[in-house]
């Protein structure tokens, strides 16, 4: 705003009072993210999941089986993998970077796990093996962007293949079963009703939201995203930021690991985690969180998950065929990478 638009405003109350408004709505849209499209989402599958022949609205309504508890609880379990993965990628992708690899980890840290739970009385080793295992694989990452300055994508289109056929030998290209999974429950069990996939995953997102929001780390990686060269002329060390950023991705790729081995009480080197990094891609980037780093929220990135598994649970309620539904989500992709070009176009005009 010019010195001229600002005098013109001092001198205006109906001007300065139209900005305010406007700054209001801007705050409350950026509040409100993407929730209401998902509660929309929801609404809409539930008449169309009721509607059969020409069923009116209410009869469609009450007939509708989207919001049904049990189908609910369907969708939360979908979305809990993903939502530990966009949660590391959320951090990824604050900091100017982008993490491919986190499907490959996921099936490499998966395939440790159901081979270390098949150690006779040490069958609990396969989440410390399988967090391990992915946490490596992102300190790897994370060097070789840190030190290297390698781009980040790259180096994880790099790991994507690696660790994918790492994960393949590891299993020795075939798939891997333990039937008497010792965590299995972790998969398949509740606590008070709610199923432990997504007791896990809002305990990533509130550790993640603490560690963003409530540490200098956190400020830091903010700053990184916003612009690297004026953080390293702060004195903010870059390559711990970026170290700690692709470790996390790879924790969280390996708890997902921990999660997809107990839920199937198995792991395949080749299939598990296929297209997962474009599922949390888009979940980072319909929650808000800008492709330039910086700017985003991991409370958007628990909605956009949230869409993500309601959009694909909602095309099956109503019997969309899987090829419709692959290019539903691709174009949710692509419209998702549009809406972050065009908040920063309104980010930049105001």
């Amino acid at each position: 705003m010019s010195a001229t638009d600002t005098a013109a405003n001092a001198a205006d109350p109906g001007a300065r009072a139209a900005a305010q408004r406007k700054l209001a709505i801007s705050g409350m849209i950026q509040v409100l993210g993407m929730l209401p499209v998902l509660i929309l989402l929801g609404l809409l599958f539930q008449v169309l999941s009721g509607m059969s022949g020409g069923s009116g609205f209410t009869a469609a309504w009450t007939e509708g089986r989207f919001l049904a508890w049990q189908n609910l609880s369907i969708v939360m379990q979908q979305a809990a993998i993903n939502i530990v993965l966009a949660s590391g990628m959320t951090v990824v992708i604050l900091t100017g970077g982008i993490d491919l690899s986190v499907g490959s980890i996921l099936a490499a840290s998966a395939m440790c796990a159901v081979l270390a739970s098949r150690i006779e009385g040490w069958g609990l080793l396969g989440i410390p093996a399988a967090l391990i295992c992915g946490g490596v694989f992102g300190l790897i990452n994370g060097s070789l962007i840190a030190f290297l300055r390698l781009p980040p994508f790259i180096v994880t289109l790099g790991s994507l293949t690696a660790v994918r056929g790492i994960a393949r030998l590891i299993g020795n290209d075939t798939t891997v079963f333990n039937p008497a999974m010792p965590f299995a429950f972790i998969g398949n069990g509740s606590l008070f009703g709610l199923p432990w996939l997504v007791i896990i995953a809002f305990a990533v997102i509130l550790l993640t939201w603490f560690i963003l929001r409530r540490t200098v780390l956190g400020v830091h990686i903010y700053a990184t995203g916003g612009n690297p060269d004026a953080a390293r002329l702060s004195g903010i060390k870059v390559w711990v930021v970026l170290l700690f950023a692709y470790a996390l991705s790879g924790l969280y790729a390996g708890l997902g690991g921990v999660m997809s081995a107990a839920r199937l009480f198995a792991a395949n080197g080749l299939q598990l985690g296929q297209a997962y990094e474009l599922d949390a891609i888009a979940a980072v980037i319909l929650g808000g969180t800008s492709f330039v780093g910086g700017i985003g929220s991991i409370w958007g990135t628990l909605i956009g998950g949230l869409i993500i598994a309601v959009l694909t649970n909602g095309l099956i309620l109503t019997g969309v065929s899987d090829i419709w539904q692959y290019i539903i989500k691709g174009l949710v992709i692509i419209g998702a990478v549009a809406l972050d070009r065009y908040r920063l176009k309104g980010s930049a005009r105001t």
